[in-house]
């Protein structure tokens, strides 16, 4: 991935929690900010990856604008919940705007493809099952993505999902099961 935010001086120490680098944040101090972004981007951008199935450029972006509304409501962060908590949701609720805003647009664009897609085991080279599962996770409608992305690998609660999806309830559970059923007749029955 390439370098979202360029370095701007010294970081602040590793061992700053999260809670004393938002108070810092909110005053102001870049440093802290810039911490808490290193910190926190790749799980934040990797969330956004899935929820757009994949497509790089648009999760890159989707990740920056992520990162400027987190510092914009930093004053009205409430200590509530963990600080980690507060920015994956607020970077999944970011990428779901996009993609309820881009519903009649394709799912993919031209120029993404998906190299460098998968792990890399310690030959280096790119595990199979890993770049077939989100590839086929890709394909899956987006509805039924994010549903399964925000259940299966965000762990929320069908209530959330159908609160921020704009659905009932029993539809993120019917979403979940016809994502988890294409899931496994495209892998072949094996998922």
């Amino acid at each position: 991935m390439t370098e979202l935010m360029p370095a701007t001086g010294p970081a602040a120490p590793a061992e700053e929690t999260d809670e004393a680098l938002v108070r810092a944040s909110s005053a102001g101090d870049m440093a802290a900010f810039e911490a808490l972004y290193r910190r926190h981007l790749g799980r934040v951008h990797g969330v956004i990856l899935r929820l757009v199935g994949g497509q790089h450029g648009r999760a890159e972006d989707l990740t920056q604008e992520a990162f400027v509304r987190a510092w914009q409501a930093l004053p009205s962060y409430r200590f509530e919940s963990a600080f980690g908590t507060w920015l994956y949701r607020l970077a999944a609720n970011t990428a779901l705007m996009e993609l309820r805003s881009r519903r009649s647009q394709p799912l993919m664009d031209a120029d993404d493809g998906y190299d460098g897609i998968g792990s890399v085991d310690s030959a280096g080279h790119t595990t199979a099952l890993s770049t077939d599962l989100e590839r086929v996770v890709a394909t899956l409608p987006p509805r039924a993505r994010a549903v399964l992305v925000l259940h299966d690998v965000e762990g929320w609660k069908h209530e959330e999902i159908a609160a921020q999806l704009d659905m009932a309830v029993g539809s993120s559970k019917a979403q979940l099961h016809r994502a988890r059923m294409l899931l496994r007749t495209r892998l072949g029955g094996e998922a």
